[in-house]
């Protein structure tokens, strides 16, 4: 009973954010933007030109198209990750089918672009601090902006624009500018929900052991750390590690040092601007190699 009293404690708030956001944002896209051909962006808007052009359903397109994009980063982000990805676009594939029902909210575009992108980001925001994921457009961007010195953002964006020209083309030139609209929009929910869509993120954690924390990040984040010394007025001497992160990350980071060390200290905070590459990505580490001071 405790061990179950421990696990709720622990996964329940995830699993809640991430049903909650799923259906949030599932409720958005079908009762919203759907009936006035507004698009969302990656391949949530791939799957609405292949459901509007063929008649598919929509919520079994948005699953099989995400699927793979998750298993391309099962390597990097790892089985929790792809666990509660498939969770989350499952209940989201679901519920696009359930609210397709409903009918329409609005039959005028910019109250949809409006409402509808507010709630799409609401919805998206929760699920990433659930852990999870709707769109796998982001992993994939993460894997370049890895190989590249393209950010994530970059990388979204530029296929996003690929997405609302092909919309431009088959259903008009206001559409596509409603689901710009709406990109941005919902971009700026997401930021204030989820604390940043791309932007990068720095994390400070204070540990008695931080060597071992380090090395653990290097092997699953692939991520160094600045390591420095420090001592609590009261704790005495330990380690702070400063490392920089993006958002898809975010939650993996959290996890370890729950599970490294229970008494760590950590703050995570915006990173407005970088120079140089210190967000880049390094391949995972094997377990002996040891994370750069």
């Amino acid at each position: 009973m405790d061990n179950l009293t421990e696990k709720l404690k622990k996964f329940g708030p995830s699993f809640l954010m991430t049903t909650v956001g799923a259906v949030a944002a599932a409720f958005a896209v079908a009762v919203f933007l759907v009936p006035v051909t507004i698009l969302d962006g990656g391949i949530v808007g791939v799957s609405i030109i292949i459901s509007t052009l063929t008649k598919l359903p929509l919520g079994a397109l948005t699953f099989v198209l995400n699927v793979p994009f998750l298993l391309i980063g099962l390597k990097s982000l790892g089985k929790r990750f792809l666990v509660t990805g498939i969770y989350s676009m499952a209940l989201f594939s679901v519920m696009l089918r359930v609210f397709e029902t409903f009918g329409q909210a609005t039959e005028t575009a910019i109250l949809a672009c409006v409402f509808g992108g507010v709630l799409l980001g609401f919805g998206v925001g929760l699920v990433l601090r659930g852990g999870g994921c709707l769109d796998g457009t982001e992993i994939i961007a993460l894997l370049i902006s890895r190989r590249t010195r393209l950010s994530v953002g970059q990388v979204v964006f530029g296929f996003n624009i690929l997405i609302y020209g092909t919309a431009g083309l088959l259903f008009g030139w206001d559409r596509a500018m409603f689901s710009l609209l709406t990109y941005f929009l919902s971009f700026k929910v997401i930021d204030m929900v989820e604390q940043g869509l791309e932007q990068a993120k720095s994390v400070m954690i204070i540990t008695d052991d931080g060597r071992a924390m380090a090395d653990t990040i290097y092997q699953r984040l692939g991520r160094t750390c600045t390591m420095m010394e420090g001592a609590g007025r009261i704790s005495g001497s330990k380690s702070v590690l400063y490392c920089v992160v993006t958002r898809v990350e975010l939650s993996t980071m959290r996890r370890i040092v729950s599970e490294a060390d229970g008494s760590a200290f950590v703050t995570i905070s915006d990173v407005s601007e970088i120079v140089g590459n210190h967000i880049k990505r390094q391949p995972p580490a094997a377990p002996e190699k040891k994370a750069e001071a």
